[in-house]
């Protein structure tokens, strides 16, 4: 498009990443705003692309089963580990990454019991 439409996206107060209706937006290197219509897929998702869908399905599903309590827990381990990401994120990275012993390492450090 061109730079009198972006300048109207930032004069609006808008700083757009990703996906908004049937647009896509990003900013370059250079801090421009670039945006283009949203194409839809040529073919199907691989069966890489599913199975890893599918395992961030069944994350975040462990993630919603988990009693209040143990979300708090989660939340009091990343924040007393001075970790820089959410207790979703950290839980995620570890069921993703099968990275048991960085949950323990944190629970450990912060004092508390995960549920792992």
């Amino acid at each position: 498009m061109k730079p009198g439409h972006t300048a109207l996206f930032r004069f609006l107060g808008w700083n757009t990443q990703g996906d908004l209706g049937p647009y896509t937006f990003y900013t370059n290197k250079r801090r421009a705003l670039i945006w283009f219509v949203k194409a839809p897929p040529t073919k199907p998702p691989s069966w890489k692309q599913r199975l890893q869908r599918a395992r961030f399905t069944f994350a975040a599903l462990l993630w919603s089963q988990l009693a209040p309590e143990q979300r708090a827990a989660w939340a009091t381990a990343t924040q007393r580990a001075h970790l820089k990401v959410t207790p979703l994120n950290f839980f995620m990275y570890v069921h993703l990454r099968h990275d048991y012993a960085a949950a323990r390492t944190v629970a450990h450090q912060a004092g508390v019991q995960l549920e792992i």
